[in-house]
């Protein structure tokens, strides 16, 4: 069945895409140095994009489709900023060199979107993962394109503006200062000590309702273990401020425990969705043979990739410029001494670890998010992995100056493999809204391929800028209002303990073991029918602080609440979709207001550009019944929507 064409890979779209890139991703690279934590650019962009393209004509869903791939792919590109500030914290670099950093990244990401080809039919086609975001920003593409019946659109769109409008309206109250933006409070427990703590974040909320229940109470039991168990071990008696102690245990023990169980949770989704990605690759093979025997045009919309061997050449063609990068890199230091074996090794070790990555990070991001995935816990696998090649190589017992060229060539690598991560961690979900769309699989890779090089031409004078202007804590010269870059000097601090031999391998072992105990109770339940337990989620809920992840799991059970609710209504189905679309909501009004703020932020040099008023101990629970209120009364007027 021959598939009617339609306006969708443009140069108007392609040159707003550039623009909203330039942006979100000087928004993005300011605000994850500054606070460590970068925001999802695909429903802002779309946003954006919907808004300009309505002023011209013929514009269409899938055009608009395209301009949110690019932002999305350039925007999440700039999470590359976890790692290559680790070569000015080690004083390795003094700044950063504009067309290495640029080859670094476009290289990493470029492989990211190659890799993500055949994952696309793996794990966005092939399984039921939720995939929070890619759903949501395809939900807000049909609404503003008039998908669906007028009345249904009418109601949908109502829907969105309002979980938009409570959840930026809520972000902006905390920025003033009049309610609390998170909340903490450490105390004894088990003869430690141990916090409770959550931002106060709509977005979670929504996020929590899309990815489900099984999701949520795993990452539930993660943080229990985390929080119940391990912080309050490690905490015991352990001197000083109560909240330091907690916030020392969680970063340099606990931290390390939940490392460890995603990476054996890793293995063991690698080895779930091995199949799955077999199939896609000789589906794609198949389509293939159909396009050189002339039926191409006949291939139903989801075959139609970027050919396969395109692809396999691209992977194998990018290892030549990657060796030439680090060879290069290499030169005149310790490596030397084994120039080729090293070389040689590295870029078996990229293209491997690249295949490993790429799918971990699709598979989480299909499970919580783009946003939510602990991308860093993969940077943290990478290094570890090259650190340990290294030390293969040379040992442990070098000079102080030796290891410090290695953990930079390490940071260097990881750098590469975290252009991978960060790609194929965001590529899929804006593969799945193209799949909910209806659009051409090809023509969106080739958007995230140009949306891979505008982010790389962007992000490096960016970086330059603010180490110019800021520096980061922990480099030579650096000055009390430095960046704190946290991942980055996680990462590091990682590198650095396995070459110099300081790393507590015992941590890592723990964090294998309970990831070995969530793999078994996931198959059991599985075997049995009672659900799943999913060990990446559970990982996640011990790495991730609990701030970051408790209302995931409090989404998850107002989700599952409405949605039971909403099995009983006259039109179960739409009943679904409107709670849906009031999730979206959450989560756009938070995207669209975080641009905003960066832009503010970034404009008057102020991490608190709004604050009006400082936090009074008023503001947390004042917060908490603002939040309350605000969720209590969205998921309310969805319900009379519905039944109205």
């Amino acid at each position: 069945m021959t598939h009617t064409p339609t306006r969708e890979l443009t140069l108007r779209g392609v040159l707003l895409g550039a623009a909203l890139t330039v942006i979100f991703t000087a928004a993005n690279v300011y605000l994850g140095l500054k606070v460590g934590l970068t925001f999802a650019t695909s429903i802002p962009a779309a946003v954006i994009s919907m808004a300009v393209l309505r002023q011209f004509s013929g514009a269409t869903i899938h055009e608009n489709n395209i301009v949110q791939t690019i932002a999305s792919a350039a925007g999440t590109l700039s999470a590359i900023i976890f790692v290559l500030p680790g070569l000015i914290m080690i004083g390795w670099w003094v700044d950063f060199p504009y067309w290495q950093s640029v080859a670094v990244i476009a290289l990493g990401g470029i492989l990211g979107v190659m890799y993500s080809v055949p994952l696309r039919r793996a794990l966005v086609t092939g399984t039921d993962l939720p995939y929070p975001e890619g759903v949501a920003a395809a939900e807000v593409l049909k609404v503003g394109a008039g998908v669906g019946g007028e009345a249904e659109n009418r109601k949908g769109l109502r829907a969105i503006v309002a979980g938009t409008g409570v959840s930026a309206g809520y972000t902006l109250l905390a920025k003033i200062g009049l309610v609390a933006e998170e909340f903490s409070r450490p105390f004894r427990f088990a003869g430690g000590a141990t916090a409770v703590s959550s931002s106060f974040t709509l977005s979670l909320i929504g996020v929590g309702h899309l990815v489900g229940l099984s999701v949520g109470v795993a990452m539930l039991i993660g943080m229990v273990v985390s929080w119940g168990a391990l912080v309050p071990m490690y905490s015991g008696g352990m001197p000083g401020d109560l909240g330091d102690v907690v916030s020392t245990a969680f970063r340099h023990k606990v931290r390390f425990i939940g490392a460890g169980t995603i990476g054996v949770a890793a293995v063991y989704t690698l080895l779930r969705v091995i199949g799955p990605i077999m199939r896609g690759v000789t589906g794609a093979i198949a389509a293939q043979r159909a396009r050189g025997t002339g039926q191409g045009d006949d291939l139903p919309l989801a075959e139609r990739d970027m050919p396969i061997t395109i692809v396999g050449a691209v992977i194998v063609a990018a290892m030549v410029p990657i060796g030439v990068l680090l060879a290069g890199f290499a030169r005149g230091g310790p490596i030397e001494t084994h120039f080729w074996p090293v070389l040689i090794a590295t870029v078996a070790f990229v293209l491997v670890i690249g295949v490993v990555i790429a799918s971990v990070c699709g598979y989480m991001a299909g499970l919580i998010g783009a946003s939510n995935s602990p991308v860093s816990g993969t940077g943290i696998l990478s290094a570890l992995g090259i650190s340990l090649l290294l030390a293969v190589f040379f040992g442990r017992d070098i000079d102080p100056d030796a290891t410090r060229a290695l953990v930079a060539f390490a940071l260097f690598v990881t750098a590469i493999v975290f252009g991978v991560a960060t790609i194929s961690n965001d590529n899929l979900q804006d593969l799945k809204t193209g799949e909910l769309v209806g659009a051409t699989p090809w023509r969106q890779q080739v958007a995230l391929v140009l949306g891979v090089v505008f982010g790389a031409l962007v992000i490096p004078p960016v970086l330059t800028m603010l180490n110019h202007t800021l520096g980061f804590q922990g480099a030579p010269g650096a000055g009390e209002h430095a960046l704190a870059a946290p991942q980055a000097a996680l990462i590091t601090a990682i590198a650095q303990g396995v070459l110099g031999g300081s790393l507590d391998w015992n941590l890592i072992a723990i964090g294998a073991g309970i990831g070995v105990v969530a793999i078994i109770i996931d198959e059991v339940l599985r075997a049995r029918g009672r659900g799943a337990l999913p060990p990446l989620a559970l990982g996640m809920g011990i790495y991730l602080p609990m701030g970051l992840t408790l209302l995931i799991p409090v989404g998850a059970f107002i989700g599952h609440a409405y949605d039971r609710w909403a099995r009983g209504a006259a039109d179960p189905a739409f009943a679904e979709r409107m709670g849906m679309l009031a999730a979206t909501g959450l989560i756009a009004g938070e995207s669209l207001f975080g641009v905003v703020f960066a832009g503010i932020a970034w404009g008057s040099g102020s991490p608190t550009p709004l604050m009006l008023m400082h936090e009074g101990w008023w503001s947390a629970p004042l917060g908490l019944g603002v939040f309350a209120a605000c969720v209590g009364w969205l998921y309310h007027a969805t319900r009379r929507a519905v039944a109205a």
